[in-house]
Formats: structure tokens, sequence, C-alpha cells
């Protein structure tokens, strides 16, 4: 290796250590003063950094937020594929059930990023398309499920209501053409609703209301499995 390689081999890892140090202290903005309140003149006085060194790193607060929000999703997406991978001997609806744990076990983790991705809007932040892969990597785990049944023992199509024929094909055809419309239609359905029950708890709503929550939401799992069109066998 030349002298010029090896001193650019240390610049990107010096550019490397430094944006995750970045990223480590925003997120610790996040905890202590929720996402509207991130501020780059904040992290950068807490590393020691000017405010013209980091905008080197992150132009401006939104594109440090939509660094944020992809790691997020990653994150959560890798969570849900390594559950899926391990559930691999399991049936679909079990399948299922394994990947909702695992998403609420990610959601309890790391609040302050499931806040920051399924929380309220930022004021003033509109999140690019450079956010949707990571974003659609849960939704495509769950997709995938239902492909497994559909492909094996099947799956329970409900019956779709007139009105809804039409926006139900076009929901198929974006997200899962090999998928029938009534099933995808209820799969959308039922990852709203995983969601929900997870910000319900993730945000306090269910304080003083549900107290063994791991049961309770193991149950609402395997309704919504159910409900997906899975059946355990």
């Amino acid at each position: 290796m030349s002298t010029a390689q090896g001193a650019m081999g240390a610049r990107a890892r010096a550019r490397i250590e430094v944006t995750a140090a970045i990223k480590d202290e925003a997120r610790g903005q996040l905890a202590a003063e929720g996402a509207a309140k991130l501020s780059l003149r904040a992290v950068a006085r807490e590393l020691g950094m000017t405010s013209s060194a980091l905008y080197r790193y992150f132009p401006s607060r939104d594109d440090l937020l939509t660094a944020l929000i992809i790691d997020a999703y990653n994150s959560l997406g890798h969570a849900a594929e390594v559950a899926y991978e391990a559930a691999a001997d399991t049936g679909p609806a079990r399948r299922w059930t394994v990947v909702c744990e695992a998403v609420r076990d990610w959601a309890l983790a790391h609040p302050h990023e499931y806040a920051l991705i399924y929380g309220s809007p930022v004021p003033g932040y509109t999140a690019p398309q450079d956010t949707v892969p990571a974003a659609a990597r849960v939704a495509y785990v769950f997709v995938g499920i239902l492909r497994d049944a559909h492909r094996g023992a099947g799956l329970a199509k409900p019956a779709l209501p007139a009105d809804l024929r039409p926006e139900a094909h076009r929901m198929a055809a974006d997200l899962a053409p090999d998928l029938p419309p009534e099933a995808v239609t209820a799969l959308v359905a039922a990852w709203a609703e995983l969601f929900g029950l997870v910000g319900f708890e993730v945000f306090g709503q269910f304080n003083r209301v549900v107290e063994d929550r791991e049961a309770f939401f193991r149950h609402a799992a395997e309704r919504l499995a159910h409900a997906a069109g899975l059946v355990f066998s």
C-alpha cells in the first residue's frame, strides 16, 4: 500500500468514527429533548467541534435527521429479518408472531428511535425518498411470511366489499402482485394494527390498563396473524 493510499484509508476511518460520534450524540439529544429540538450547534458543542466542521458531515439538521431515521429503520428491519430467519423451521403463523415480538422488543429497547420513525412528525421536516428502502424492510418481512403461506398451505381470503376492491387491487399491484388482493388488504390492516399496539405500549397508553403486556401482546399478534389469513397448524 502506498503512503497516499494509507492516508486516504486513515481519513476514511476518521470520517466514519466522527460520523458515528455525531449520530450517537444526536440520539442522546433525541432522548433528552425530542427530535423537534435537535440542534446541530448543540451536537457540535457537546463533541467539541465547531459548527462549520460538523456541517462537513451533515450540512443541515434535516440531513442528520434523515441519517438517524434510516439507521433506525434499518436496525428495526434487521431485527425483524433475524427473527424471520430464526423461525424458518416453523409455520408462517408462528413466524408472524415471532417477527411481531421482535418488532415489539426492538421498540421497547429503542423507544426514542421508535418515536422518531413512528411517532409524531417532526415540524418542518419531510422525509426524502432515501428513507423508503429502509422503511420498507419490516413490511417486506411480513409480505414474505404471507408468500410462504400462499405457496404452501394457502391463505384464508376475507371477503372484500365492492367499494374496496379497486383499492385492494391497486395495493396488491404496488406491494405484492403475486398475492391475492384480499390478502394484501388484510396484511396492510394487520401491519397498521401491529404498530398501533407497539406504539400504545411504547408511549405509555397501556399504563393502568394492561399489566401482563407480554401475554397480551402475544395474544394480539396471534389474532393479527389470523386476520392476515394465516392459520396455526
